[in-house]
């Protein structure tokens, strides 16, 4: 089994992670607040991202089944993924995990070289309606990131 680091270029928020939450609204030591989709406590639950995958399908794509034997769910899950545009990833590691809310994200592995149009990134942002997929993404999770708005973020990830 080998080592990932990846490089990413991403557009959207930095949230931070559980060492420190990169919202308006964390506590004085930088937790997660209280959240009426998600319970940091419960052992049994969802994690943060998942917990929050969820809240957004059901928000923002009305997507709520949770049954995923039944027929056809993964392709309606898929769909309603696609409806929302924008994901959620991570960075740093894998045993430390910080999450990004993306509408996009360009992944370079390891050995790997990708060329990047930088007169097309300035532009995909407007012209694709990002900033107002993510906005809706942060209103429906009732979370105000640290950044003034959307931007183009540079993160590794090693795991």
């Amino acid at each position: 089994m080998g080592q990932s680091t990846n490089g990413m270029l991403v557009y959207g928020y930095d949230l931070g992670g559980e060492e420190e939450w990169k919202i308006r609204e964390a506590g004085e030591y930088g937790e997660l607040p209280p959240l009426d989709w998600f319970d940091p406590d419960n052992e049994e639950g969802d994690g943060f991202q998942e917990a929050a995958e969820r809240r957004l399908l059901a928000q923002l794509a009305d997507f709520t089944e949770t049954d995923w034997r039944a027929d056809g769910y993964f392709e309606r899950e898929r769909e309603a993924k696609a409806r929302l545009g924008v994901e959620f990833d991570t960075y740093c590691s894998g045993d430390y995990p910080m999450y990004l809310l993306a509408a996009k994200v360009i992944t370079v592995y390891r050995g790997s070289a990708e060329e990047i149009d930088m007169t097309e990134l300035a532009i995909a942002p407007e012209m694709n309606g990002w900033d107002e997929k993510l906005n809706a993404a942060v209103q429906a999770l009732g979370i105000t990131p640290t950044q003034d708005k959307p931007k183009w973020l540079l993160c590794s990830y090693w795991g």
